[in-house]
């Protein structure tokens, strides 16, 4: 029998939490609910989430700051929930790197539906995306001089070494470098990569950009080139 997988339901709301689990425990997920950032951070080692489902506005350390935590020594999913719908908040919420950001009141079919997809977007990855750089190249992949990025088991291989990279901005890469020289503009790279009209609007696409460029260098024979006033491309010199 597969192992459920696990949901870390942070919300100092408990009667939100809790609607929050009973609707995710009929999907046959394990939950587990904590009400502020200090327990979410004591008990994310032991229990080991598959994703965490973590509110903004907590006592003591608030959500921001359990993000940058959890990002320092993990790539697992983050779903932020906030009743803030300001532009601010949602890109402030995915610098720090979540993967989504959902707006309270929500719909809970909806949340279901994000969780599984959210999920869905990183188990494509198996273990063989940890494997030796120089491992032989299989499936969907894009290769230039230092970079090979593959989306078939999700690994980006840059200079040599794996880079951790969440799925959305594997997925950006891969598509720009799958077109080189063409450029988009982020309203297509939404529609391609999101599929749907993403909270935060295009600045989404700018924040996975920036963060994937603080990973990946310019190369003397490419580059991931801003084009200003329409979007981006993945330039290959000539």
């Amino acid at each position: 029998m597969a192992e459920k997988q696990r949901v870390l339901i942070v919300d100092d709301d408990a009667n939100i939490a809790e609607l929050i689990s009973l609707y995710l425990t009929k999907e046959c997920y394990e939950t587990k609910i904590v009400l502020d950032g200090e327990e979410a951070l004591r008990v994310f080692p032991s229990f080991r989430p598959n994703i965490v489902l973590l509110d903004l506005m907590l006592p003591g350390i608030d959500g921001y700051q359990v993000c940058r935590e959890l990002r320092a020594s993990s790539q697992v999913p983050i779903i932020m929930l906030s009743a803030k719908g300001e532009i601010f908040d949602k890109v402030l919420g995915l610098e720090l790197g979540a993967d989504d950001y959902m707006i309270k009141p929500f719909d809970s079919k909806e949340l279901v539906a994000r969780v599984k997809a959210v999920l869905r977007r990183y188990q494509t990855a198996p273990a063989i995306a940890a494997a030796a750089p120089g491992a032989a190249q299989q499936g969907d992949y894009v290769e230039y001089p230092g970079l090979i990025v593959n989306l078939t088991n999700y690994s980006v291989i840059y200079q040599g070494q794996s880079i951790d990279m969440p799925p959305k901005e594997l997925e950006l890469l891969y598509f720009l470098a799958s077109s080189p020289n063409q450029v988009f503009t982020r309203e297509q790279l939404l529609d391609h990569i999101w599929g749907y009209e993403y909270i935060g609007g295009t600045r989404t696409v700018d924040v996975h950009i920036k963060r994937m460029r603080e990973k990946i260098k310019d190369n003397d024979n490419w580059a991931l080139t801003t084009v200003w006033g329409i979007g981006y491309k993945f330039e290959v010199k000539r």
